[in-house]
């Protein structure tokens, strides 16, 4: 299936490592160009050069106001254009609500939440369909589970991502008129270094895991980043405003 990707060009935060770099190997596999980032530069150059002459990077911090720009003019410099994003971030510190500092909730909240809306308001007035688009872009969020579920011990991540979650609702009806499609993943316990850093001093945290999973695994990266790859491109072209889960059928929630 042709997934029309070929030249298009993506934004890909935390595209070194994870469910980032699952992505944009997808999207550059099927003829894409990518802009990948993370904060270290050492590692953005090692992943530009993996993904190849379809890809560039950025070292830069999700938090930084001055990202989006950042990012969107690599993506110029490069390839002329940018036809959306993928926009996944680190995930916060553990911690229950009563016990995480101002700090960590200041801080947390500058990369995933308001980075997230900074890069929205870069790209949107590009990403418009007309004046030499045939059609509009896409923006995909990278969540969690916890936009639908709380997880335990991670109050941070439920907090944001589910104030995400629904800025994806809010954002559908605000750029579907210049059809701009958003949407949010949801990704389960895949095998990321989040998810080791996570179960490290709990030797049942894996088995515990996995035995609430319908499939019985924890994902694969890869199984990720194909399907991110295909709701970026225009072959999801009617699909706006959903939550995918991506989890091996472990959300109960409809």
């Amino acid at each position: 299936m042709d997934l029309g990707l070929a030249e298009r060009v993506y934004l890909v935060t935390g595209g070194t490592s994870g469910l980032g770099y699952a992505t944009a190997e997808a999207l550059v596999r099927d003829g894409a160009k990518v802009v990948v980032s993370s904060r270290d530069e050492e590692k953005v150059a090692k992943a530009a050069a993996s993904l190849g002459e379809g890809a560039t990077g950025v070292a830069v911090d999700n938090a930084d106001p001055e990202a989006p720009r950042l990012l969107v003019e690599a993506a110029l410099a490069a390839f002329g254009r940018v036809d959306g994003a993928l926009v996944s971030v680190g995930g916060p510190k553990p911690g229950v609500t009563t016990s995480v500092s101002d700090e960590v909730w200041r801080s947390s909240f500058e990369s995933i939440f308001l980075g997230t809306v900074r890069l929205v308001r870069q790209l949107a007035p590009l990403l418009a369909k007309g004046e030499g688009r045939a059609d509009g872009g896409a923006i995909a969020f990278v969540l969690s589970s916890s936009a639908k579920t709380p997880l335990p011990r991670l109050s941070v991540s439920n907090g944001l991502r589910a104030g995400l979650g629904m800025l994806v609702k809010d954002l559908s009806d605000e750029l579907g008129p210049q059809d701009t499609r958003v949407l949010g993943l949801l990704p389960g316990k895949v095998l990321t270094d989040r998810t080791l850093a996570l179960e490290k001093g709990d030797p049942q945290a894996r088995s515990r895991a996995e035995a609430a999973i319908p499939l019985r695994r924890l994902g694969d990266p890869a199984e990720f980043g194909r399907i991110a790859a295909v709701l970026l491109s225009p072959a999801a072209s009617y699909v706006t405003g959903s939550l995918v889960s991506i989890d091996g059928g472990a959300i109960r929630a409809l």
